[in-house]
């Protein structure tokens, strides 16, 4: 079951306009998962606004009954049916926080893969396509609107997400999300770990890379136990990124744990992360870093930021706890 953090998300939407737009044969489809969603962010205390584009016929009317007496604390705004409705939408008024637009399908690379997150500038580079171009024929017309309205400071950020049972609630209350999200203005921060909301996160972010086969098993113990060693990176007040320090020696330090959520890979939230990690260190009086990994991406990212690649015999110790992984290595400058 995917695992939600709702004290840590709340405290985020907390007083922010967050829309929610479905078409009319979606809405049809999907009805009663969306219905359960909307009713699931006003529990939260979230007020959102349904945008749909029902007609207005005799056989919709018990659709319209149900939307008014089952969410109470939630807008519904109904677009013409003859109106277009991203636009719509997307005009509706300045300063939104959130609009998270459902479709038949989510956003994909030019290879196929699902895309978590992307900025306005990669988006426009044509670097998306969408899967059921004939469910939405004008759907490359709005990511161009959509990518507008963001850069001109309009709307914060958009969400397109697959119709689909929990969809809207996934995507706003955990790690990895259901869509893809559209931004910019994502401000980040690097931090020692201050909370247990943090380390709640940590434990999510580890276990999904201990999955992949990337790392080995931290239990949250033993993160709790060493939470004055592990670094954070935040967006926007969320964990998304973390690195563990193992000291080695006297001068040197291990970059350890180095995992950041799949929202935000390819979004150089990972070369911020160490970075930062580096400067901390060379704070902190060590004068030399090593890293262990066979994540062959996170290897060349290494490479590209001046570390090499080799094992000295001064850390045999350590590479002797983990053969046939590479070791790099990068001095500090004092």
């Amino acid at each position: 079951m995917t695992k939600l953090y709702l004290e840590e998300y709340r405290k985020q939407l907390s007083g922010k306009r967050i829309f929610v737009a479905c078409r009319e044969g979606l809405l049809r489809d999907h009805f009663e998962e969306i219905i359960a969603d909307l009713k699931f962010l006003e529990k939260q205390g979230i007020c959102p606004v349904l945008f749909h584009n029902m007609s207005n016929r005799f056989a919709n009317q018990k659709h319209f009954r149900e939307m008014v007496s089952r969410l109470p604390g939630s807008e519904i705004v109904r677009v013409p049916s003859d109106h277009d409705f991203y636009d719509d939408v997307l005009n509706h008024e300045t300063g939104v926080e959130k609009i998270l637009f459902l479709e038949r399908k989510f956003l994909v690379d030019t290879q196929g893969n699902r895309i978590n997150a992307i900025s306005t500038a990669k988006a426009m580079e044509n670097a998306v396509t969408f899967e059921t171009l004939t469910a939405n024929i004008n759907f490359k017309r709005h990511m161009d609107q959509i990518c507008r309205k963001i850069e001109q400071g309009k709307i914060g950020r958009v969400h397109i997400l697959s119709a689909a049972k929990q969809a809207i609630k996934n995507e706003l209350f955990t790690i990895e999300g259901s869509g893809t999200l559209i931004a910019n203005n994502f401000f980040e921060t690097f931090s020692c770990v201050s909370s247990d909301d943090d380390i709640e996160i940590i434990d999510g972010i580890l276990g999904i890379y201990k999955k992949q086969g990337y790392l080995k098993t931290r239990s949250r113990e033993y993160i709790q136990s060493r939470r004055d060693h592990f670094f954070i990176v935040k967006i926007d007040g969320i964990v998304v990124g973390c690195a563990e320090k193992i000291q080695l020696d006297a001068k040197t330090a291990e970059l350890g744990a180095l995992a950041i959520s799949s929202r935000f890979r390819n979004q150089q939230i990972g070369l911020l992360l160490v970075r930062s990690f580096l400067n901390q260190m060379k704070v902190d009086g060590f004068s030399r870093v090593v890293s262990l990994t066979a994540n062959q991406k996170l290897g060349r990212m290494y490479l590209d930021l001046g570390f090499r690649n080799e094992s000295p015999l001064s850390m045999k110790f350590r590479q002797d706890q983990s053969p046939g992984v590479g070791m790099y290595l990068i001095d500090l400058e004092p």
